[in-house]
């Protein structure tokens, strides 16, 4: 009789498997990869039906993206030839470029937010997780469910009381005001993500730590947060997530000072209507920052959503 394990899959199962992940990888992957390719099209190409998929690549997508630009006459033209490879891409259109877009500011204004909620959320998170965790808190159960509660609406239900209040404390088109807003809807996902993973630490080691000598800060900060160092990797991915593809109370609270990119980047007008090349240009860029963030917490993410799987 041959030996076979009840835990350890077949090849076969194996091979399935595999082709499955890679199936729903590459389905998953059109969409970006055809954002991508469009960010490389004209105008013209990329409206164009059917679509094409073998095109001639241009980077005037990312010329509009960054740039503003005027039209102007021909005497003009022909008196001032173009100065670098950016100014032949837009005078084929009869326009010259005038200045930067705010593309940048809006971008920046996203990193600021998007990772200042982030930390925020999980700075405060962690807190409230742990006192949760370790301590008799008074009405515990009720609290911990007053704090899931918040995620049972959808936020765009408390848009306008959120924007009358904002107003009265001069919190509209500003980071904080959005920073403290972002923080709020975030920190309810962080507190109970981030006690599961408190509550799996033993409490064995803070009390060899206390005995040792150890404040309970100490222990805490010396002990706690490095076991919990992956339930804060992957808690603070989640809440990036959020924060950085908000879209509602950016266009709700926000106009020109702290408006971020998801608001900003539909709105790219060019020739005839939006300008889909620099629309897609500007996705792609936003995109950068939060998949690298993701890529170099992969193995926290990863070991994140499998810790306390096992029991002993």
């Amino acid at each position: 009789m041959s030996s076979f394990s009840v835990t350890e899959p077949s090849k076969r199962s194996k091979w399935i498997a595999g082709f499955l992940v890679i199936t729903y990888a590459l389905i998953t992957m059109i969409p970006l990869v055809w954002i991508l390719l469009t960010g490389f099209k004209s105008p013209a190409d990329a409206i164009s039906y059917p679509p094409k998929v073998v095109f001639d690549p241009t980077l005037e997508g990312y010329v509009n993206l960054f740039t503003t630009r005027t039209r102007q006459t021909q005497e003009f033209l022909e008196a001032n030839p173009p100065q670098n490879w950016a100014d032949e891409i837009v005078r084929q259109y009869d326009m010259v470029i005038v200045g930067p877009s705010k593309f940048g500011e809006r971008f920046m204004n996203s990193v600021i937010i998007g990772f200042g909620s982030t930390f925020l959320s999980i700075f405060l998170g962690t807190l409230a997780a742990y006192a949760f965790s370790r301590f008799k808190v008074p009405l515990k159960d009720d609290l911990l469910f007053f704090i899931l509660s918040t995620r049972m609406m959808p936020p765009v239900a408390v848009a306008i009381p959120i924007f009358l209040m904002f107003r009265n404390l001069g919190l509209s088109d500003t980071h904080l005001g959005m920073i403290l807003l972002y923080t709020g809807v975030n920190i309810s996902l962080a507190v109970w993500l981030l006690k599961g993973f408190i509550d799996e630490i033993p409490r064995e080691y803070e009390e060899a730590a206390l005995i040792d000598g150890y404040t309970r800060f100490q222990a805490f900060y010396k002990v706690v947060l490095p076991q919990a160092a992956t339930g804060i990797a992957s808690t603070a991915i989640f809440c990036l997530i959020f924060a950085w593809n908000e879209y509602a109370f950016a266009v709700l609270l926000t106009s020109a000072n702290a408006q971020t990119a998801p608001p900003f980047i539909p709105t790219i007008i060019g020739i005839g209507g939006l300008d889909w090349p620099a629309v897609a240009a500007g996705a792609t860029i936003f995109l950068i920052p939060v998949m690298i963030f993701t890529i170099l917490m992969r193995k926290h993410l990863l070991r994140g959503i499998t810790f306390g799987a096992v029991r002993k």
